[in-house]
């Protein structure tokens, strides 16, 4: 009876169990060389909507609003500028960056809410 029920387990095995050593002599188990990573489902996320995002830049704000946006957080691989600087960039005060990049990221949220 024990070897049959032994038998039933003999391809049972732990990912703790030493399955081999390494060049130092350390023993390896199968969770050490099982390529796991937790949060492979949190970065899948953060690309879908990264890229959902930059579809809805380019859908949803005007030309002007785009440029703000870009330039004060850094999209397209720009450096991000404070609202000072977009304001003496482009010409316009700082308050009127502000009220522009309110109005965008009230559209963006929005937009991500349906």
């Amino acid at each position: 009876m024990y070897f049959r029920s032994s038998k039933k387990s003999a391809q049972d095995i732990s990912i703790n169990e030493p399955i081999d050593t390494d060049k130092d002599g350390n023993t390896l188990t199968l969770i050490d060389i099982m390529a796991t990573e937790d949060n492979i489902l949190d970065n899948l996320d953060y690309k879908m909507k990264s890229e959902q995002l930059k579809k809805y830049i380019d859908n949803v704000l005007s030309p002007r609003e785009r440029t703000i946006i870009r330039l004060r957080y850094g999209l397209d691989g720009i450096e991000p500028l404070t609202q000072r600087e977009v304001a003496q960039k482009l010409g316009i005060s700082r308050s009127y960056v502000s009220r522009i990049e309110k109005k965008s990221l009230a559209a963006l949220n929005k937009r991500f809410s349906k």
